[in-house]
């Protein structure tokens, strides 16, 4: 499964485990997530792809805005 501009993920390892993201943007063996909470996109972490889990969803429109994020995130655990 490949990591994309979009994807929500899950961080496996780091302070982070066990939370939802959703990737800004990649960059070799990097990645640039955010949850629009903790992690904004004005700082978004900057995270190793195989300290990920992806899955099959990915954003149709790639959310700019924290209450994007965190609505995009809501929708998808379902809380």
């Amino acid at each position: 499964m490949n990591i994309q501009k979009g994807s929500i993920v899950k961080a496996t390892a780091g302070r982070d485990k066990e939370g939802w993201f959703v990737v800004l943007e990649t960059d070799g063996s990097y990645a640039m997530i955010a949850d629009g909470k903790r992690r904004r996109v004005q700082a978004p972490k900057r995270k190793n792809l195989k300290h990920l889990a992806p899955t099959n969803a990915v954003c149709k429109a790639s959310p700019q805005t924290n209450p994007q994020i965190k609505k995009v995130l809501r929708e998808f655990i379902g809380g």
